[in-house]
């Protein structure tokens, strides 16, 4: 009997959390290669198998491009289910290859296909998966933009949605004591509905962003929680000789639904955190340079026993 006791205690205590995106849209003398950026649910379960890693799926200075970004996300885990658990230190790395065509002037098509490296310190030792996770294929429409030239205010409102694969492995021997979602992908074919509202007066300009990831159960009948983002961006454009520079500023946030396992809550998987957002892109010719990085201000993850220390991305992007 208290075998029985010990295994579903275990089988019931896990944790899962998510990320966030940011974005940015304006015209000066690049905007030729400019886009409207809009945010993508990238996460899945502390981020290991997200394809944005909470940073977006945007560049502010390349209308259509080809590009690599690394993504790192730092957290801490506890080992175990009890109160004296020991903390373990989760760190999730992510090489991505990406890009975004515009077929029409009102409708863009972008895709993302990530590797990832993700290691955790255990008591036992170290431990490390690594491998090709989850492809992502959306599409954007422009429902609403104003004029650019002859106003005051510029607006533009996009909405969208997509679809993540399960090109990514996934274990189900990590559905332990442990964080779930040490995997390289979901397992599941997943479901993104993204809408984006961009407000600019001359070089300062406001984006904000809602997605929400519709998640399916997977083949080992476990099925990762559905997720709402939310955030909002401040940024402002300086033009410096050849060089541009747009410094950002913002907030974000993630709630996310309890996981499942044949179709029963998973208890202790639901969760939100709020982050503040700092980031800076640079352009020239038709490369772009951008660095972002967030930092939690508030959180709720997995009852406590997940903790988000900090996300950090750099890319390089070069206009088609």
């Amino acid at each position: 009997m208290k075998k029985i006791i010990t295994l579903v205690i275990l089988i019931s205590f896990q944790w899962v959390h998510a990320v966030e995106k940011d974005s940015l849209l304006y015209a000066n003398s690049f905007k030729k290669y400019y886009l409207l950026l809009e945010e993508e649910e990238d996460c899945d379960a502390c981020g290991c198998s997200a394809n944005g890693g909470s940073m977006g799926f945007s560049s502010m200075f390349n209308n259509s491009f080809v590009g690599v970004r690394y993504v790192y996300q730092s957290y801490t885990s506890k080992e175990g289910i009890f109160k004296d658990s020991p903390w373990i230190d989760e760190n999730f790395n992510s090489i991505q290859i990406w890009s975004r065509i515009p077929v029409s002037k009102r409708i863009q098509i972008l895709a993302l296909l990530p590797y990832h490296s993700n290691n955790r310190e255990l008591l036992s030792g170290k431990e490390t998966i690594s491998g090709i996770g989850d492809a992502m294929l959306m599409g954007m429409y422009s429902a609403y933009q104003t004029k650019v030239f002859g106003t005051t205010y510029t607006h533009k409102l996009q909405v969208g949605g997509g679809v993540k694969f399960p090109t990514g492995k996934y274990s189900q021997e990590n559905n332990g004591t442990l964080n779930p979602s040490f995997q390289l992908g979901t397992g599941s074919v997943d479901y993104l509905l993204v809408t984006e509202y961009v407000l600019k007066r001359k070089q300062l300009g406001l984006n904000t962003f809602m997605n929400y990831t519709f998640k399916t159960e997977n083949s080992a009948y476990y099925q990762f929680g559905n997720q709402f983002n939310y955030g909002s961006t401040l940024f402002y454009l300086w033009e410096l000789n050849a060089l541009s520079v747009v410094p950002q500023v913002g907030v974000s946030g993630e709630v996310y639904a309890s996981n499942k396992q044949f179709q029963q809550d998973v208890l202790g998987t639901k969760g939100d955190v709020f982050f503040g957002k700092l980031g800076v892109e640079l352009g020239k010719n038709n490369f772009s340079l951008g660095v972002n990085t967030m930092l939690p201000i508030q959180q709720n993850l997995t009852g406590g026993n997940v903790k988000s220390n900090y996300r950090f991305s750099v890319n390089l992007n070069y206009s088609l």
